[in-house]
């Protein structure tokens, strides 16, 4: 009888190694999955801060580009003191084009379009959908204008003077109404296109040739440390004189200085 007592004690205490064996397995795999979801946890810090940093960054993207069909204006100023160049000037809120440069302060560039002309902003685009497209194409009846800083770079002035001639038909052509035309030789920089220039009032324009799109024409002058460079159409130099006193007024309106 005391043999059976001693011989079941002795049962029991053989068993004991076993269960320290899965306490300790038991331990050490919840210390591994608690280890495991830190890890996690500590992976999925770094994706969250990119995944908030990216759509911030597709949001600002947005608004940028967003369309401002119907926007209210009436928030805004009327006109904007602009600092191109060092070179104060007061700008019509509605004229500037690309929205990012709708603010007052030192710019290095504003892009900027006026009715001809009327030499007022334009309207606020209308939203134009895919059935509407061709019913809303216009002509052209805007004269574009483009304000940067020029960086002590070649004056346009002293382009036409001693960059062009090089360049061009030693011929040149009356035009309409005392403007004068002298082509471009095939192969240079400026193929395809004409220089054309009056005196009274000044021009200098240099022009594309109609073609497969309208010809196009720009005319530039320099005030201080910024750069104006003008845009219109070809056509419209059958009305040269126009053209030039446009781009004279807007100069003044703009900056106060005169050519």
């Amino acid at each position: 009888m005391t043999h059976g007592i001693f011989a079941s004690d002795s049962a029991g205490t053989l068993d004991l190694p076993r269960d320290a064996s899965f306490m300790t397995l038991f331990s050490t795999a919840q210390h591994i999955a608690r280890g495991s979801r830190e890890r996690s946890r500590g992976h999925m810090i770094p994706i969250v801060l990119g995944c908030a940093v990216t759509s911030g960054a597709m949001a600002l993207v947005a608004y940028l580009l967003w369309p401002t069909w119907g926007a209210d204006a009436s928030s805004s100023p009327a006109r904007l003191p602009v600092s191109i160049g060092a070179t104060l000037f007061n700008v019509p809120t509605l004229a500037i084009r690309v929205k990012i440069q709708r603010h007052s302060g030192p710019q290095e560039r504003v892009d900027l379009a006026f009715n001809f002309p009327s030499l007022e902003p334009p309207e606020l685009p209308k939203h134009v959908s895919a059935d509407t497209m061709e019913e809303t194409i216009q002509p052209i009846d805007r004269i574009f204008l483009s304000i940067t800083a020029h960086h002590d770079s070649l004056a346009p002035d002293s382009r036409v003077r001693t960059i062009y001639p090089r360049y061009l038909e030693q011929a040149s052509v009356p035009g309409q109404d005392g403007l004068t035309k002298r082509a471009f030789r095939d192969g240079t920089p400026y193929s395809n296109e004409d220089l054309f220039f009056a005196n009274t009032p000044n021009l200098n324009a240099r022009c594309t040739r109609e073609g497969a799109t309208p010809g196009m024409c720009l005319s530039e002058r320099r005030i201080d440390g910024a750069d104006l460079t003008f845009r219109f159409p070809r056509s419209w130099l059958a009305r040269w004189r126009e053209v030039a006193n446009a781009m004279e007024r807007l100069t003044v309106q703009l900056h106060g200085q005169r050519q």
